[in-house]
């Protein structure tokens, strides 16, 4: 029998109603079961907007020497802890505005977890090698021209 301190609660792991694991992370705030594979699925459907990727070309360089400058400010000094969270903020602000002219919007977030995680894997992952295979400039290509992003 269970203890009154428990007596009420059952965790997402142990219910017999939920047995999705990936429903479980996500539930938990966790990070997606093979994130970067999904994320890779619907890249090119979200990223078609030319206004959209412009921003990104832009932002995810930013958003990245952003990081760099926030790992190094122990070493060079909290100058570089604002500004580098001030070039992940507008790197950030910027790429959520880009995502609103695009004609597929992005799966919304589950939560805290679930938003660090894509976002990260986006930044780090995902848009690098979106134009080191070729996809940034194909979309380019083919993209649609709005005004609504910026």
């Amino acid at each position: 029998m269970r203890d009154a301190a428990h007596a009420g609660h059952v965790s997402p792991e142990r219910s017999q109603f939920v047995h999705d694991r990936e429903a479980i992370a996500l539930h938990s705030g966790g990070m997606r079961t093979n994130l970067l594979s999904w994320q890779w699925q619907g890249y090119t459907a979200n990223h078609m907007d030319r206004s959209n990727l412009l921003l990104h070309i832009v932002t995810v360089p930013t958003f990245i020497a952003g990081l760099a400058a926030a790992i190094a400010s122990p070493v060079l000094g909290l100058g570089w802890l604002l500004a580098g969270v001030g070039g992940m903020l507008v790197a950030l602000i910027a790429q959520g505005r880009g995502h609103r002219g695009e004609a597929t919007a992005p799966v919304p977030f589950t939560g805290p977890g679930d938003f660090v995680t894509r976002f990260l894997a986006e930044q780090l992952v995902s848009f690098p090698r979106f134009v080191v295979s070729g996809g940034w400039r194909r979309a380019w290509r083919g993209g649609r021209r709005t005004s609504s992003a910026a």
